[in-house]
């Protein structure tokens, strides 16, 4: 027993601490999915959210027209936006929805065009106590609005 002995040597531990760099194709999968995740999940939220507002800008263009009848549907788009957005608009109506409208947006309406958006509802369809001009202005607030708040 006595031979052996010479031969053996020490245990020698390495110099230097094992590096966490180059990381194995396992770890590379999972940071590759985890950031595709990130990336997939910010972009679907994105396009989510963009997706009302389109849909309300397309149905506002498709009930626009110069007749009465296209200020009854811009003020219905605008409720239903309102009450899906601020539920607490559901209960305003009169100078308060107008008002409403006007503290969610930089540009006021005003004058006929606002009184068009309140009675449009209950003008007779010949009735010329409105002009075309109203109806656009109300149209482009409409626009305006939707682009701001949605």
């Amino acid at each position: 027993m006595q031979d052996n002995l010479p031969e053996l040597r020490d245990i020698h531990l390495p110099v230097e601490d094992i590096p966490i760099f180059p990381l194995a194709y396992g770890w590379w999968i999972i940071i590759i999915t985890i950031v595709v995740l990130l990336v997939v999940s910010v972009l679907g939220r994105f396009l989510w959210l963009k997706s009302k507002k389109r849909y309300a800008l397309e149905l506002l263009e498709k009930n626009y027209s110069s007749n009465l009848s296209s200020a009854v549907k811009m003020s219905e788009i605008l409720r239903r936006i309102c009450v899906y957005k601020y539920p607490n608009a559901a209960s305003v109506f009169g100078q308060e929805w107008i008002d409403f409208l006007n503290n969610h947006t930089h540009r006021k309406i005003t004058g006929k065009t606002a009184r068009l958006l309140l009675d449009a509802p209950y003008i007779h369809p010949n009735s010329k106590v409105y002009h075309e001009k109203d109806i656009t202005d109300l149209y482009t607030f409409c626009r305006q609005w939707i682009g701001e708040n949605l």
